[in-house]
């Protein structure tokens, strides 16, 4: 466990000591960089991923209607054998 210092507003602390009091301040900083840095993790995979699907292989997913009659599809086969 490492520690450091971190400058904020004083109203970003106030409405911090608001929801957990003082003594829960490094907690909740700490859950809150983690919930920042998995967005920003999934940011960037959807980045690196956008598009993956495009192209004449996928072509039920060209566009909304499309999508939707390939997901019918596909329930209707799984309910007839």
């Amino acid at each position: 466990m490492a520690r450091t210092h971190v400058v904020m507003a004083d109203e970003v602390l106030e409405a911090i000591d608001g929801v957990v009091g003082e003594r829960g301040r490094s907690r909740f900083i700490e859950e809150a960089a983690r919930e920042k840095l998995a967005r920003a993790e999934l940011e960037t995979a959807l980045r690196s991923t956008k598009g993956i699907a495009e192209g004449k292989r996928y072509p039920h997913w060209r566009d909304r209607s499309a999508s939707a009659a390939w997901v019918r599809e596909g329930r209707r086969t799984e309910r007839d054998p």
